[in-house]
């Protein structure tokens, strides 16, 4: 495995690779990586000759008063994990090797990108479009790897590679989860024991949700109505959202009828986490 951290060694790495023949995964990751990351790169290790991950903090995702700086980083670490996993590169550039001083185009959506996590994020997006779409045209792989943990995120890529054509198959791969049931994120590192704990009112929210579903409650107020009330039982817990959606459109429904997204963004002291469930 090589550790490379410009954009034209992955490109002459990635031209060799294609003069065999052989196709390309791409994990892309901001870093800190964890089971849940791993679980795409053995998905993509399976699936495909090659595996690059990127492993870059996105500076342009991040919002004012945001953790940018205090975002979790072990190069060493995630390096280990990659090599374990059967990765054959990661790409880890320095902020001003992906944007230049002038840098100034970017990809933005004028849909699915208002509500959830878009509401109190208003930049995230754009910038999540736009080093995605850096990563597509660096890497040019036939398959890249997207979490569901991050299910707007994913519904937001699928859209873009769709409306640019970029000819990508994305695969999203469910969240892996704590035994308690806490879904696996860098930002958990944040939490304080009792923090921690607390935290699990994410999962078991989200389970009384299920809980309902499965006995035939489609009305969806009254599962926000339900998750809610659960989340407001713990005293840490501060909702950012609640939000019963559409999976394909992201749109508010006021009746569960096809595939949608039961999602919620809880803080647990100021530690932002988010979770979801499809139904």
């Amino acid at each position: 495995m090589k550790i490379v951290n410009t954009i034209n060694e992955v490109r002459e790495q990635v031209r060799a690779w294609r003069r065999e023949g052989l196709s390309v995964g791409l994990v892309p990751t901001m870093g800190y990586l964890h089971e849940g990351h791993k679980s795409l790169i053995d998905r993509s290790v399976s699936e495909n000759d090659r595996t690059v991950v990127s492993v870059f903090v996105n500076p342009m995702q991040f919002g004012p008063g945001e953790d940018l700086e205090t975002y979790p980083r072990d190069m060493e670490r995630d390096a280990a994990l990659c090599e374990e996993a059967g990765a054959s590169l990661i790409f880890h550039p320095e902020p001003s090797e992906m944007y230049e001083k002038d840098f100034s185009s970017y990809v933005d959506m004028e849909t699915l990108t208002g509500g959830l996590c878009g509401k109190t994020r208003p930049i995230h997006f754009r910038g999540v479009c736009t080093v995605v779409s850096k990563l597509f045209h660096i890497v040019t792989p036939d398959r890249a790897y997207f979490g569901q943990k991050d299910a707007q995120q994913l519904a937001v890529i699928r859209h873009m590679v769709n409306d640019l054509n970029f000819g990508i198959q994305i695969v999203g791969c469910p969240i892996v989860r704590e035994e308690d049931g806490l879904a696996k994120s860098s930002r958990n590192t944040y939490l304080s024991p009792e923090e921690r704990k607390a935290a699990l009112i994410l999962s078991q929210s989200l389970k009384e949700g299920r809980r309902l579903f499965d006995e035939g409650e489609r009305d969806a107020k009254k599962l926000q109505s339900a998750i809610t009330e659960k989340i407001q039982s713990e005293p840490l817990a501060k909702i950012d959202y609640v939000e019963v959606v559409d999976w394909n459109t992201l749109e508010p429904v006021e009746k569960i009828e096809g595939e949608t997204l039961i999602a919620i963004a809880v803080y647990i002291g100021k530690t932002r986490l988010i979770d979801n469930v499809l139904v």
